[in-house]
C-alpha cells in the first residue's frame, strides 16, 4: 500500500478528482447545507485516492498543451456536474409530490426553510425531501450513486468528446419522469381534496349561511394528513424503487 502511494500518479490523482469531487459537490445528501464543506472535501479526496489505482489505466496520458490539459479539466468537471444534476433530478419526484400535496391540503402558504433543497419550500414538500435523503442512505442507495460515477468512466473516458445530445436528452427524460412519478405519489391526496371539495361546494348550496372557509379549512387539513400518515410508507417505497432503478439503468 505504501510503494502504490509513493508511486501515485499525481495527474491521474487530479482528474478522477476533479469528476468525483464535482459529483460529490452537488450531489443529494452529500450537498446538503448542514454537511460541513471539510467534511466533503475530505471525503472527496479519500474517494479519488482509493479510486486512482482502479481507474488510472483509463485516463490519457500528460497533455504537453496547458489549454488542452484546461480543457480536458473542464470537460471532467462537467460530467461530474451532469451526474450530480441526474441524481438532483430523480428528487424532482418528491419536490412535486410534495408541493401538489401542500397545494390541495392549504398547506401552500406554510414555508420552512428546507436543508436538501437549500431554500424556502412548503412543510409537506420538506418533509418528505428529508425523509427521501434518509430511505436513500438507510437502504445504502447512496453506493448506487457513486456507482454511477464510478462507471461513467466506461462511456465517458476522459479526453473523449462530451455527448451534449445524449446528456440532455438523458436528464430531461429522467426529470419528466420524476415529474410523472411525482403526482403519482400525491394522487391519494389529490382525490380526497377533490373529493372533499365537492362535498363542500354541495353542503354550501344547501346551507347558503354557513362559513365554508372557517368550517371546511380545518376538516381538510386534518383530513388530509391523516391520508399522507396512511400513504407515507407506500409513497417511499415506491420512490426510493425508482430511484434504484434509474441508477442502475445507469450502470
Amino acid at each position: 500500500m505504501l510503494q502504490d502511494l509513493l508511486n501515485l500518479n499525481l495527474f491521474a490523482f487530479f482528474m478522477i478528482f476533479v469528476r468525483v469531487g464535482t459529483a460529490l459537490a452537488f450531489m443529494p445528501g452529500f450537498a446538503a447545507s448542514y454537511v460541513n464543506p471539510r467534511v466533503r472535501l475530505h471525503f472527496a479526496l479519500a474517494t479519488a485516492l482509493a479510486l486512482t489505482p482502479l481507474l488510472a489505466g483509463r485516463l490519457p496520458v500528460v497533455p504537453a498543451d496547458a489549454s488542452l490539459m484546461v480543457l480536458i479539466i473542464a470537460a471532467e468537471a462537467l460530467i461530474g456536474l451532469f451526474f450530480a444534476a441526474l441524481m438532483r433530478g430523480l428528487m424532482f419526484a418528491v419536490v412535486m409530490a410534495g408541493t401538489i400535496m401542500s397545494f390541495v391540503s392549504s398547506f401552500a402558504n406554510a414555508l420552512t426553510q428546507d436543508a436538501i433543497a437549500e431554500s424556502q419550500s412548503s412543510i409537506i414538500s420538506g418533509f418528505l425531501n428529508i425523509s427521501a435523503i434518509v430511505m436513500v442512505f438507510v437502504t445504502d442507495t447512496h453506493h448506487l450513486m457513486l456507482a454511477a460515477v464510478v462507471e461513467s468512466y466506461e462511456w465517458m473516458a476522459p479526453g473523449s468528446p462530451i455527448m451534449v445530445g445524449d446528456m440532455a436528452d438523458l436528464l430531461a427524460r429522467h426529470i419528466q419522469d420524476a415529474a410523472l412519478l411525482g403526482v403519482r405519489l400525491a394522487a391519494p391526496l389529490i382525490v380526497v381534496g377533490m373529493v372533499y371539495n365537492i362535498l363542500i361546494g354541495l353542503l354550501s348550496r344547501l346551507m347558503p349561511a354557513l362559513p365554508v372557509f372557517f368550517f371546511g379549512i380545518p376538516i381538510q387539513m386534518m383530513a388530509q394528513f391523516a391520508v399522507l400518515a396512511l400513504a407515507f410508507s407506500s409513497i417511499m417505497l415506491v420512490f426510493i424503487r425508482f430511484y434504484e432503478d434509474r441508477l442502475m439503468s445507469i450502470l
